[in-house]
């Protein structure tokens, strides 16, 4: 082959890689409760119904250029189309959060209920899933407390640099 057209082929590829490596946030960071394995059920004391407490979270593989972290819970099977239990930003990259609490310095918003806080699963017939999205962001963001979650993402806009969800199940007959 052609030397020139192998140092042309060898600057497109390192071209390429460099625009790969710009094309977004990375979906790699992990998030885990050791309340319930990834699509298996919730125990109900997590649920709105129960003792409505959120469960403990923890988070690995978050990128070195964090400087906070944002969690969604959300329900996409909700009769009225994706129903939001939960919004917390400015979580520190180091953290996890405990069961029914919140760690020191992160922010709650209005959930799909109206309330600024957890509320858990409350399906009113069937099986859904609730996800847990965690996003890792290139900022702290100063955003005021119980904003809602369209204000919440355009906040985010710009700022992720990685992602990871999990997600568990809850039943009505639970």
């Amino acid at each position: 082959m052609d030397p020139r057209r192998i140092w042309c082929l060898g600057c497109c590829a390192f071209l390429l890689a460099g625009f790969i490596g710009f094309a977004g946030p990375v979906n790699n960071m992990n998030i885990s409760s050791p309340a319930f394995a990834p699509g298996k059920s919730i125990p109900a004391q997590y649920a709105y119904k129960g003792q409505n407490i959120s469960p403990e979270l923890r988070f690995e593989y978050i990128p070195d250029n964090a400087s906070s972290l944002v969690l969604i819970v959300d329900d996409p099977d909700a009769p009225a189309g994706l129903w939001t239990h939960w919004l917390v930003w400015n979580l520190s990259p180091g953290e996890s959060i405990p069961a029914g609490k919140l760690p020191p310095g992160a922010m709650q918003g209005k959930n799909s209920f109206g309330n600024v806080r957890y509320d858990g699963p409350a399906p009113p017939f069937g099986t859904h899933r609730y996800f847990f999205h965690l996003y890792a962001l290139n900022t702290r963001l100063s955003l005021p407390e119980g904003s809602d979650r369209a204000a919440l993402e355009q906040a985010m806009n710009g700022h992720i640099v990685g992602e990871g969800e999990t997600f568990g199940v809850y039943s009505a007959s639970q």
